[in-house]
């Protein structure tokens, strides 16, 4: 079996090269500066010497607040070099994995009463910013392509790699004494090394289609911040604001939270409680 990593140097391509190595599998793994995925004749040219099996698309666009303004860049990598790789992949048979967001869907505070447990994957799509258009259109390009493909949308991800929530309220503490995280936005962390497990779960059992992954639970950024500091043995003044008082370009959705009935059907086996998570995090970073 004969694996494609693209975005290998971001949180989950790196989790995803640690994941693989040692194993008796052939790996490649190029970031951004070493194929330009919006170029069909490179992509094609990569393609052809090493003639992958599964194409594993780490690769995103993912700077939320820059994608309301650097529009291009962000419907390129998310859209336009997803569609090419989808295009790719049909012709040659190749199966395609594919991260995408819960920033698919508008994050209404309704829709937190409408779905307690969190969206599943058929709920209406309708993206509040840029970034989660682009998301959007490239999901839409995969399906309408007619490529084999496992399309994971994932929330508030957080690994031992790269940046995240997770990371950024550890490096904060070290530079002031208190920290402001909003208390009204809610969904769940997904965390890296389950990604890479249960999708490499999926492709085993030969599972095609959209599928969410992500935690147990539900809760805020605050909470969440809080239950870092605790379980690191921080003591740190976490101030709550709403959502008004952090002001950024792009409209954050209220509700993140995404179901994940299906995967844990599929797969015969729940989901990681976003505590436990946090918990292995921690130990994994602490090293």
């Amino acid at each position: 079996m004969t694996y494609l990593i693209l975005g290998g140097n971001g949180q989950l391509g790196s989790e995803w090269n640690v994941a693989l190595s040692g194993k008796e599998k052939n790996v490649y793994s190029f970031n951004s500066a070493e194929l330009d995925i919006t170029n069909y004749d490179a992509v094609k040219a990569v393609i052809a010497k090493i003639h992958p099996d599964i194409i594993i698309n780490c690769a995103a666009y993912t700077k939320v607040d820059e994608a309301e303004e650097d529009r291009k860049k962000s419907e390129m990598i998310n859209h336009l070099a997803v569609e090419i790789l989808s295009k790719v992949c049909a012709d040659e048979g190749i199966k395609l994995v594919h991260y995408s967001t819960d920033y698919v869907f508008s994050g209404e505070v309704q829709d937190q009463r409408e779905f307690p447990d969190g969206y599943p994957e058929n709920a209406v799509k309708n993206p509040v910013n840029h970034y989660g258009k682009t998301k959007l259109n490239g999901e839409l390009a995969i399906q309408q392509s007619g490529a084999s493909h496992l399309i994971l949308r994932v929330s508030w991800l957080c690994g031992a790699y790269g940046n995240n929530f997770v990371k950024t309220m550890l490096r904060l503490v070290q530079e002031r004494d208190t920290v402001s995280v909003v208390n009204d936005q809610f969904g769940a962390p997904t965390y890296c090394s389950e990604v890479v497990e249960q999708t490499m779960k999926l492709l085993e059992n030969e599972q095609e289609g959209v599928f969410h992954l992500g935690s147990e639970g539900i809760v805020s950024w605050y909470d969440f911040a809080c239950r870092i500091f605790e379980l690191s043995g921080v003591d740190v003044k976490v101030k709550e604001v709403s959502s008004s008082e952090f002001k950024t370009k792009a409209k954050r959705p209220h509700f993140s939270k995404l179901n994940t009935t299906k995967v844990e059907q599929a797969l015969n086996a729940k989901s990681l409680h976003w505590e436990t998570g946090l918990d292995q995090l921690l130990k994994t970073i602490n090293l």
